[in-house]
């Protein structure tokens, strides 16, 4: 079967995005196409479709987002190894969608490479089902000091026998200096490897750039796939990486409705909050670690977090505590989402340490709930209603813990016609465990209702398919696609 593998010259250079309209691109031309990504490192996860067993898993959401692309559901073996940081030091491991226990850094490069037959047999599987497999590296193959054991980029090419190209990002600067660099660093066979490059995020006129591209192509011996302009859609789909969370604060001063969402140091999920930046009359601020969160603010919402106490923690040091008690004494709306809907609660206890030191802290004391993080890992995708005959939505739930009080007998949703989340007396405070309630606009229209009768009528996933196809018909135009098919073993 036809595969090829898309690694970059560092981490963001745009990877997923391309992968993502390559996906898009051949399945546009008739071909079944399967995102692959070895092993994958983000909070930001999804969950799968049910296996031929039944079971149901999470992998990173640009996977997932790569098999919409491909018109096909997300799979766990599509990201047989994920990453869940839940420390500066220590992550959770995911495999084959399943928790395997938390890893502290150091003992994971020392094992990782036992897990590179699970990667192997996942992307057999993958490789069994399609016409063409495309392959998503990550961080980049020139941090030779990872290589050993490496089961993300080249350890994974050469024992899966996959081309590989190569990425640079000009927007940083030095991209002559990145590939030429790789070149020179990487061993023999990890250069061989490579089979061409592309240049990724270019502003301007793309002539000015042509020489550039005759000395990477001279000096590296490597063909030139094209240059990608840069790809104003992607703005539209889901990140993977917090880091661009820290650009997107406004400033405007017309807008209707005020949202703030404190900026955790383990935020997950936060693509949940995608469909607001989209619509006109929301000001959504991402508030930074450091900063005060305003007194103008509408509603805040506290987001999902893959630690919910260390979290807790964090949002205090950070003085967020007294900013939301203060808002709700005001008459403030607060929602919290997942780990969010955890904190608005008396307490939450972790008793065995599932997601770091095991302990007890008190919560917000908003909602007159307690949770427990204990139990197996809820994965599933949901469907229901915004109280007992609202809206319908649909989401996904994944998270740990089970929460119980007063306030849940007023339930936020109704999920298969059971009870789900909560709401304080005065309806001021909700909270609930579904990621993706403002993905539909009728959804968004109930939970937001200063925006009645002036929300954008567009679905989320609407707006995301269409940005696929438009970043597709970029690559058509920007790319040789003739010569990266004969690379993959399409002809």
């Amino acid at each position: 079967m036809a595969a090829i593998m898309i690694q970059g010259c560092g981490s963001d250079v745009g990877k997923s995005v391309l992968v993502a309209g390559l996906c898009r691109l051949f399945t546009r031309r008739g071909l079944t196409v399967r995102p692959f990504k070895p092993q994958n490192m983000s909070n930001n996860a999804a969950v799968t479709a049910p296996d031929s067993e039944g079971r149901i898993g999470e992998i990173g959401r640009a996977q997932a987002l790569q098999a919409m692309a491909c018109r096909t559901p997300p799979t766990v073996d599509m990201n047989p190894v994920l990453l869940k940081p839940q420390s500066d030091t220590g992550a959770q491991l995911v495999v084959r969608g399943q928790v395997r226990g938390n890893w502290k850094a150091r003992g994971y490069q020392d094992h990782k490479a036992a897990l590179l037959d699970v990667v192997l047999e996942s992307f057999r599987k993958l490789e069994a089902e399609a016409d063409l497999v495309i392959i998503e590296g990550a961080g980049s193959p020139a941090e030779i000091n990872l290589r050993d054991g490496d089961i993300a980029n080249m350890g994974f090419a050469l024992a899966a026998n996959v081309p590989v190209i190569l990425i640079g990002d000009i927007d940083r600067g030095h991209v002559i200096a990145a590939l030429v660099g790789a070149h020179n660093v990487l061993e023999d066979d990890d250069r061989d490897a490579i089979k061409g490059f592309m240049i990724n995020k270019f502003r301007g006129d793309p002539q000015l750039f042509d020489e550039g591209r005759k000395q990477i192509c001279a000096r590296t011996g490597w063909p030139d796939i094209g240059m990608v302009p840069w790809l104003y859609e992607s703005a539209l789909l889901p990140a993977e990486d917090a880091v661009v969370l820290q650009s997107t604060l406004s400033a405007a001063s017309d807008r209707k409705l005020r949202i703030s969402v404190p900026m955790l140091s383990r935020i997950a999920n936060f693509d949940d909050f995608d469909p607001l930046r989209h619509e006109p009359l929301i000001d959504l601020d991402f508030i930074p670690p450091g900063q005060v969160i305003p007194v103008d603010t509408d509603l805040i919402i506290i987001p999902g977090t893959k630690a919910t106490l260390a979290d807790l923690a964090f949002l205090k040091a950070q003085g967020w505590d007294i900013d939301i008690l203060s808002h709700a004494r005001r008459g403030g709306r607060v929602m919290g989402i997942c780990g969010g809907y955890q904190m608005l609660g008396r307490m939450i206890h972790d008793p065995a340490g599932s997601e770091g030191i095991a302990g007890s802290a008190n919560g917000l004391g908003l909602l007159d709930v307690e949770t427990c993080l204990e139990g197996d890992k809820t994965l599933k995708s949901v469907a229901g209603t915004l109280g007992p005959s609202g809206p319908a939505f649909t989401g996904y739930e994944i998270h740990i813990g089970k929460t119980t009080g007063a306030d849940t007998q007023n339930p936020a949703a109704f999920i298969d016609g059971q009870p789900q989340g909560a709401i304080n007396p005065d309806g001021r405070i909700s909270g609930l465990y579904v990621h993706g309630l403002f993905d539909k606009s009728e959804a968004r229209q109930a939970l937001l209702p200063e925006l009645t009768g002036q929300t954008v009528s567009v679905d989320q996933s609407q707006r995301v398919d269409e940005a696929l196809d438009r970043i597709a018909e970029a690559l058509e135009r920007h790319l040789d696609i003739a010569t990266l098919s004969k690379i993959a073993g399409l002809s």
